[in-house]
């Protein structure tokens, strides 16, 4: 009786077994090329009992200037979620740029994904296949980019959309995932160290 007493204790103190989290019904992870070479796998939590805590839980910050944000920061800019991201960043013609300041970037971002800090974008054009001519940017042959920052409070992508499009960028190719870190993480899904 002592022993099967024990045996009840022990696997009641053992957490559950985890029910599979997907990213979709049929996909479990995604591999994506990192910009310095390699790969990284993008999968969710698999802790269903997962919360998000820290700066990523708070719901209220003040406006401004932390506003929530039009769905479209420029006419033409084209709105997606995660899974658009996702295939953006298998895609070698495409670009995810994260354009948080460099010390938000640091503390985790999303595999795959560059620094460009939205202080900077209109002035990085040639990163993103522009060619510097006598006029600032010739954009003819621009790829198609992300952009992401905190969340939908945070401006920082959205005003890099915005100056990126005042230098000469076609406001066609830039995709704005608007939930950004703050939607990524609740979400459960890979964030880099």
């Amino acid at each position: 009786m002592t022993r099967l007493l024990s045996a009840l204790a022990l696997m009641a103190a053992l957490p559950a077994a985890a029910d599979p989290v997907g990213i979709t019904r049929d996909m479990s992870a995604v591999t994506v090329p990192l910009p310095g070479g390699g790969s990284a796998v993008i999968s969710r939590e698999q802790d269903n009992e997962h919360r998000i805590d820290g700066d990523w839980a708070r719901t209220s910050r003040a406006c401004p200037p932390f506003c929530i944000q039009p769905i479209t920061p420029a006419p033409g800019v084209t709105p997606i979620g995660e899974l658009e991201l996702m295939a953006m960043l298998q895609d070698p013609e495409a670009m995810v740029v994260d354009g948080r300041v460099r010390r938000d970037f640091e503390g985790g971002s999303i595999p795959g994904a560059v620094n460009i800090p939205y202080t900077e974008a209109a002035d990085r054009l040639d990163e993103l296949g522009c060619e510097i001519d006598f006029d600032g940017f010739d954009c003819e042959n621009a790829r198609p980019v992300a952009l992401f920052c905190n969340g939908s409070w945070c401006g920082q992508s959205p005003t890099a959309a915005r100056r990126m499009i005042e230098a000469g960028y076609p406001a066609e190719k830039i995709f704005y995932y608007r939930g950004g870190m703050q939607a990524w993480r609740l979400l459960g899904l890979s964030v880099t160290q």
